[in-house]
Formats: structure tokens, C-alpha cells, sequence
């Protein structure tokens, strides 16, 4: 086998190989030979076919498995020889001379063809430890364990029948069916609906219209869905429910005691109050997370600038841009309402891709430096995760990621990532600061185009 570079521009590679014909009528002899003992043949006894007949008979689909064996293991063997790593699967290129195949095909011409890949960039790991990081902190007041704890009874309570008109509070069951110009939209119609009347679940105006109604009522509501309403073929239009009111109940007393918890599962009052402290105490450490990966993050994206493979950065920015195209769409909304024109969207957004795969590179690098492992425990977590995503199609979804590496490997990198930050955050400087709930979660001001593509 003679292996060529033709080419190397950048981090472009393209090698050229070419498999002498007598290789591959070597292959060929040795299935030929293997052939022999295995195949049954009318006329001949078992191990008594001669191979020239073999050869006729089955010559040209053993070479075409052999042809193909080659373009499977060549790349992976060429590019490790060099020394490299390939940024995305190698492209393969052949002759579209059909006469030329042919001849390969019957073992009377050289197997000729290009290998066309990005290599990873090279680059030195920089100094991380000591790293200054600032982890924002909310101390959790006792105020808003109490709103939450409130929430939740609210959520919980009871209601009893009532006889008379609906009030501010009250809960109606009922049927109802909107329609626009006369024709019932999608989703626009329910039965045995449960609505709280103040609780702000429905179009603004709705709840307020059906104060006064009475079980067995009909009545007609008419509002008009809000100009950024998130089904764009609703927005602004006017709606008319035609509604009957199947019963009316007026809400029991609220009490925060054991008997709540009990309700809920909990043992007392006390544990419903840490339970939900612990809730809220997550929730602000993930938003903690983010700002301090954040900061991790656009630290190493100081530090480094390297040459990147053109075919991951496209990947990657049409990733984004698909994400960025369908939240719009789904939102009925344009680049001139997020003041900004496609143009500069794309810029911004190719940015963005870079950084990734910048970071991601960075990221893997410091990983494999430190030996982090994603174990067979994690990967089978992240597997029970998205097989919970899709109750009732378990079985295809976990076919489709056995059946495809790469599925596989986009479980596997969140996992690796995170593990890389938490080595990076342990050999960090970190301090605290005290923030307010407000701070903590806003977003950064120089996030720009990420929140679409998040």
C-alpha cells in the first residue's frame, strides 16, 4: 500500500492511497482458500471445489467486501500512523469511472483513492490553577420559604361544592369550546377543565368574565390573545369561548400544618418547610453553576486562540442556527424584533460557534491531561434520562443510541464537561459574594445571541 500527502494546507489534509492490484488479489486468494472448505456446490464434494471456479463464481463480490473493508480501516490506520486525530469523520474519494471500478473489481487494476480530513490543532495547555473565579450566593430568607410553603398549600387545597355565583377564588369546572371568525382553532377547546378564577391561568380577561356564573350556566366569553402571544396565528386576534359551566366550588380553608404535609407525603409541617428550602436551595445552586462555569469558560476563551477546523465550526454554527430558526418561528418572531438583521445574526452566531469548539477542544485536551473518565455508571444514567423523555418508545430510543456512536458520544459530553469544570473549580480561587435573587438570576449583558441558541 502506497500512502501519499498531496495535500496540507492549514489544518486541510488529503492523502492519497493506492492498493497494488497483486495486494489485492493476495486478499482475494486467502477468502478464496478460506471459501473453500465452507462452501457446498452441486457436483463437487465439501473442500473439493476448485478456487478458479470459486473464483468465477464469487471472485467479484469477495473483492467488492475486500474494497470495502479497506475504505473502513485505511483512514483510521493512516491518520494514527501520522500521528493525528481526525476534527470529524475523513471524506473518502474514488473514481466515478465505472470502467475503472470494474477493473479493480476483477483484480486487474490498482485501487486507487483519497483520504480528505481536518486534523485537531495542536496547542499548549496553559496554567489553570489559582484561577479567579467569583461564585455568586443568595442566602435564602425564611420569607421566601414561607411564599413558596404558601404556593404549595394553595396548590393543595380543597374545594368544596357551592351553590351559588362564582367569586374571585373560586374554582369552575367546564366545557368550552374558542373560536376565531366563526371556526374553532387547535387547542382552543376542553372538557371538564378545573380553572381557578384570579389564578391568571387563561387569556387575560377570560377569568374575570365568569365571575358571577352558576353550575349549569352558559356563557359566552370574548377576549382578544395578547400582540406576543406564543402561537404566532393566535396573536392579537379576537376569541370568542362559547362556555357552560358544569360546577362551582369555593375553596376550603388554608392551613400550613402536619396534616398538609401529610397530604403531600411529608411527615409534618417542619419537614414540608426544609423540603421546600432544599428546593429552593437547588434551584439558586444551578444558577450558581452557570455563572461560575461561566466565568471558567470565558477565562479559557482569554487564553487560547488557535486555527479551527472549518467542518466542525460549520457543524456547530448550523446547530445553532437551526436552534435560533425554530425558536423564532415557534415564537412568530424575526431578527428586526431581536433588533438585529440576519446578516449580523449569522455573525454573531458563527462567533459563538467558534468559541464552542474552541472551548470544546480546550476542554477535552485538560481532560485526557488529568484523566477524566465518564464511567459505565454515569453513561447508563444519562441513557435512564432520555429514556424517561420518551415513556412508551423506550426500546426504539435506546436502539437508536446503541446503533448510533454519535448519539452516544453527545450523552457522553455533557458528562465529560462537567467533570472538566469541577476539576478546573477545585484547583480554582474562589470567593463568594453575596448576591440578591434578582442578581443571580440575570442574565449576563454580553450573552447576547446566546439565549436563543441555549
Amino acid at each position: 500500500m502506497q500512502v501519499t500527502e498531496t495535500k496540507a494546507e492549514g489544518l486541510k489534509r488529503e492523502i492519497e492511497v493506492v492498493v497494488p492490484a497483486s495486494d489485492l488479489e493476495a486478499r482475494l486468494q486467502t477468502r478464496l482458500h478460506e471459501a473453500k472448505d465452507k462452501v457446498q456446490l452441486k457436483g463437487f464434494r465439501p473442500g473439493k471445489v476448485p478456487v478458479s471456479h470459486l473464483r468465477k463464481m464469487y471472485g467479484k463480490s469477495l473483492m467488492a467486501e475486500i474494497v470495502n473493508e479497506i475504505l473502513n480501516e485505511t483512514p483510521r490506520s493512516v491518520i494514527a500512523e501520522r500521528n493525528e486525530r481526525s476534527a470529524m469523520q475523513p471524506e473518502i474519494g474514488m473514481s466515478e469511472d465505472e470502467g475503472e471500478a470494474e477493473k479493480v473489481l476483477a483484480g486487474k487494476s490498482d485501487f486507487r483513492f483519497t483520504i480528505s480530513y481536518e486534523k485537531l490543532p495542536s496547542f499548549e495547555l496553559q496554567d489553570t490553577d489559582g484561577l479567579k473565579i467569583e461564585r455568586p450566593i443568595v442566602e435564602i430568607e425564611d420569607e421566601e420559604v414561607e411564599e413558596q410553603v404558601r404556593r404549595v398549600a394553595e396548590n393543595a387545597r380543597d374545594y368544596e361544592p357551592k351553590d351559588g355565583p362564582a367569586a374571585e377564588g373560586d374554582r369552575v369546572t367546564l366545557d368550552f369550546v374558542g373560536k376565531i371568525d366563526g371556526e374553532a382553532f387547535q387547542g382552543g377547546s376542553a372538557t371538564d377543565s378545573n380553572l381557578v378564577i384570579g389564578s391568571k391561568q387563561f387569556i387575560p380577561g377570560f377569568e374575570d368574565q365568569l365571575v358571577g356564573v352558576s353550575a349549569g350556566e352558559e356563557k359566552t366569553v370574548v377576549v382578544t390573545f395578547p400582540e406576543d402571544y406564543g402561537a404566532p396565528d393566535l396573536a392579537g386576534k379576537e376569541a370568542t369561548f362559547e362556555t357552560t359551566v358544569k360546577a362551582v366550588a369555593a375553596p376550603t380553608e388554608m392551613a400550613i400544618d402536619d396534616d398538609l404535609a401529610k397530604k403531600l407525603g411529608l411527615e409534618s409541617a417542619e419537614r414540608l418547610r426544609t423540603v421546600v428550602r432544599e428546593q429552593i436551595e437547588s434551584q439558586y445552586g444551578q444558577m450558581t453553576r452557570q455563572k461560575v462555569k461561566r466565568q471558567i469558560l470565558d477565562a479559557l476563551d482569554e487564553t487560547y486562540s488557535f486555527e479551527l477546523p472549518e467542518r466542525l465550526v460549520e457543524a456547530e454554527f448550523n446547530n445553532i442556527w437551526n436552534q435560533v430558526q425554530a425558536e423564532l418561528s415557534r415564537s412568530g418572531r424575526s431578527f428586526e424584533d431581536e433588533d438585529t438583521t440576519e446578516d449580523k445574526a449569522r455573525e454573531e452566531y458563527r462567533a459563538l460557534a467558534e468559541r464552542r469548539v474552541r472551548l470544546g477542544l480546550v476542554l477535552s485536551e485538560i481532560g485526557e491531561k488529568v484523566g477524566v473518565q465518564v464511567s459505565d455508571e454515569e453513561m447508563q444514567r444519562a441513557m435512564f434520562d432520555q429514556l424517561r423523555r420518551y415513556p412508551g418508545q423506550e426500546r426504539e430510543i435506546y436502539e437508536f443510541y446503541q446503533k448510533n456512536p454519535d448519539a452516544l458520544a453527545s450523552l457522553r459530553a455533557p458528562i465529560y464537561e462537567e467533570k472538566v469544570i469541577d476539576h478546573l473549580l477545585g484547583n480554582a480561587d474562589v470567593t463568594d459574594k453575596v448576591v440578591t435573587k434578582d442578581e443571580l438570576l440575570a442574565e449576563d449583558e454580553d450573552e447576547g445571541p446566546q439565549a436563543l441558541a441555549s
